[in-house]
Order: C-alpha cells, then structure tokens, then sequence
C-alpha cells in the first residue's frame, strides 16, 4: 500500500469519526428529550418500564459514539494495529446497541395499542388535587399535548370527578391556551382542546419511535462506512515505515563501520605500548 493510499484512508477514518462524534451528540440528546417527555408519562402505560429500556440503550449507545468517535480520531494519527483492532470492536459494540434499540422501538412501536390501555383509568380516577401525582400527570398531559379527555373533551362527564364539583365544568386544562378566560365550562365548548388525548398520545409516541429506527438505520450505514477503511489499513504491513527504518540504517551503516575500525585501531594500539606483542 502506497503513503498516498494509507494517508487516504486515515482521512476517512477521521472524517468518519467526525461523524460519530455528531451522532452520538444528536442519540444523547433524543435519549434526553425521551427522558424528559415520558418521566411524567409512564403512569400511562400498562408496563411503567416500556419506554425505560429503549432510552436506557439509547444512552448506551450515545456514550458509546462518543468514545468510538474519540478513539477513531486518535487511530487516524497513529499506525497501531492494536489501537485499528480496538476501534473496529468498539464499532461491533456499537453495532449490537443500535440494533437492539431498534428492535426494541419496532416492537414497542407494534405494542403501543394494548400498552395504553391505563391511560382510560387514570383519567376515571382523577381528583383535581394537585397532590395526587396521577392527576397532576393528566393535567401536565392535557397542557402540553393541547388535548382534553381520552377520545374527547366529553368523556370527562362520565367521571366522578365531573359529578362531584356540580357537571358543569372540566380540569382548566383542557382550556384551549388561545381563550385566555377559559375556566372549563362544559357548555362552551369551543373554548376546550377539540382532540382527545389518546390519539395525541399515541401519535406522539408512534412518532419518536419511528424516528428512533430511522435514526438507528442512518448509524448503522455510517459505522459499515467507518469499519471499510479501517479493515483495510489493518491487512497492509506497515511498508512506508519499514522501508524508513531500513533507509534509516542504510543512512548510518557507513558511522558504525567506521567506529568499529577506530575501536579496533585503538585496541591495537594499546597492545603494542605495554608490549603484548
């Protein structure tokens, strides 16, 4: 392999690991915006794990980026099969987590029906104190989604919640935020979130799903572009810098020979004075 080739591949490796680098960025940060959009949110599903575990990999996965990412700029500087076969394992690694995460997401993405079921008895039971953690988890839902009820705003009226605080108003929450004077009177209507938040719900989680696997698909074709270029610079020896150590010796072959006939020189030398011979 020529020096222009090897240094040609070392740039791919660096620029690939650029790229690692932004993908593990963009992966933490999905981790993170999952996190903080399912951590009030787990109460609706029927497994309070289910969203758990793929943000958990996802984490994983996003450190792991980032120290293959690091550990592959370091290989673009160096000719060391140790640090070029560290580098193609910890892409392997990465490899199993992506793929794990995505196979998580596909299934959690086909399980979403029957892992929402609970979301219709949390809203049943709601109390309207701000104490009761599953009712602040319907208003902060109800607030951020922009949605009222689970199929709409007039499933509310089937609630003992409704019944006990006289039938004729809902949470504010359903408010619509456009009608700063809404107070939730059932008999304006216009003036509440139209859609239910089951759907929304469902639609938003279906969502971040689906950007997980097409995120996860995108990884995996840049890690089979960051593993060519480094399996290849890993099969050639290393023939630029064998061919400098033997140019180098060639360079002071003539200095040693010349020291070595002054070493005998002297040795001789000092034979003849205390009269050896």
């Amino acid at each position: 392999m020529n020096v222009q080739r090897r240094k040609a591949l070392k740039t791919t490796i660096h620029i690939t690991s650029q790229i690692l680098w932004l993908v593990g960025v963009t992966v933490g940060l999905v981790g993170l915006y999952l996190l903080l959009k399912f951590r009030q949110s787990s109460i609706f599903f029927a497994t309070s794990s289910f969203m758990m575990l793929p943000i958990l990999v996802t984490f994983a996965t996003a450190a792991s980026l980032l120290v293959t990412g690091f550990l592959g700029t370091w290989v673009s500087t160096r000719d060391s099969k140790e640090l070029q076969g560290l580098f193609v394992y910890l892409l392997f690694v990465v490899f199993c987590l992506g793929t794990t995460a995505a196979a998580l997401a596909f299934h959690h993405f086909h399980e979403l029906d029957s892992e929402i079921l609970p979301l219709r008895d949390v809203f049943k039971n709601y109390t309207g104190s701000s104490q009761d953690q599953n009712s602040r988890a319907v208003d902060i839902l109800q607030e951020s989604m922009e949605c009222c009820g689970v199929r709409d705003y007039s499933d509310w009226t089937q609630t003992s919640w409704f019944h006990q605080n006289g039938g004729i108003v809902l949470p504010r929450s359903c408010c619509n935020p456009l009608f700063v004077d809404c107070d939730g009177d059932v008999l304006q209507p216009f003036c509440l979130n139209q859609m239910g938040c089951e759907i929304v719900f469902k639609n938003m989680s279906r969502f971040l799903l689906r950007t997980l696997m097409w995120l996860y698909g995108a990884l995996v074709q840049v890690l089979i572009v960051s593993l060519v270029p480094v399996v290849m610079l890993m099969k050639e020896p290393l023939q630029p810098y064998q061919t400098y150590r033997r140019r180098e010796s060639s360079l002071y072959e003539p200095a040693f020979r010349a020291v070595k006939c002054l070493h005998g020189n002297s040795r001789t030398l000092k034979i003849l004075k205390t009269g050896g011979i």
